[in-house]
């Protein structure tokens, strides 16, 4: 009578053990494992549904991070679909890949307004200091010390001290901290340097005042200079080491 009073006592969810202990009735709880199951989705039918949805929120993600935050949502499926269903696509994948390009670079730019507002506004307020002279590209320059050695052609290479600064006079590089001048060719820098260094004789030293697309344009380089960076150098032309 008593083992069935304990019995009753147990509640029904639970599950339990007797076990003979010493001549005591003990009672133990069995440990209730639950696997959860997964959220079902109203739209997913099945697998291939989950998955392609999948897809999309990858592919949303991911162009976003690259800057895009729209797209035409009709034609984006239905290149999805002609590619799959082997219909005639509507570009050519060279019209594609320029077509992609173009949308990343606009996205980027938008992104960057803020550092071409500020490069522009610097520009045309510099072009106007004493001794700041602007060249056809957009160049700007003023000379620190004027040499008299020869002035290097575009094919030449030569040995130069530098150092790099944003507008915000945070220095990204120079040549001065690592005491060691830097030997370069003129046609495989910026095009920034190749033109500002050809306004230069030998053994002058000039500050080039770079637009972001005289300098390194949408990308940035690095961490350390943004895209779409006017970019100020200073520059002391040591040799001219020919081609």
């Amino acid at each position: 009578m008593k083992l069935l009073i304990i019995t009753l006592l147990i509640p029904i969810s639970a599950f339990t053990t007797m076990a003979q202990t010493k001549g005591k009735t003990v009672v133990k709880k069995k440990t209730v494992v639950t696997t959860k199951k997964p959220v079902a989705t109203a739209f997913a039918k099945n697998t291939l549904d989950s998955a392609s949805y999948a897809f999309g929120i990858s592919m949303a993600e991911g162009l976003k991070e690259r800057g895009l935050t729209t797209l035409n949502y009709d034609l984006l499926v239905k290149g999805l679909r002609d590619v799959f269903t082997g219909n005639k696509v509507m570009l050519t994948s060279t019209v594609a890949q320029t077509s992609i390009s173009k949308a990343f670079t606009q996205a980027n730019k938008s992104k960057y307004t803020g550092n071409i507002a500020e490069g522009k506004a610097f520009l045309e307020s510099n072009k106007k200091v004493a001794g700041v002279k602007t060249t056809a590209s957009g160049l700007q320059y003023m000379v620190i010390k004027e040499g008299n050695g020869i002035k290097p052609k575009a094919t030449d290479t030569v040995l130069a001290h530098y150092k790099g600064t944003l507008l915000n006079g945070k220095q990204f590089d120079s040549s001065y901290d690592r005491n060691e001048p830097l030997s370069l060719p003129l046609n495989n820098v910026i095009a920034g340097w190749t033109e500002g260094m050809q306004l230069m004789s030998t053994g002058s030293k000039y500050r080039l005042f770079i637009p972001y697309n005289l300098a390194y344009g949408e990308r940035g380089a690095g961490q350390d200079i943004p895209p779409y960076s006017t970019l100020v150098f200073e520059i002391e032309l040591l040799k001219v080491n020919g081609k």
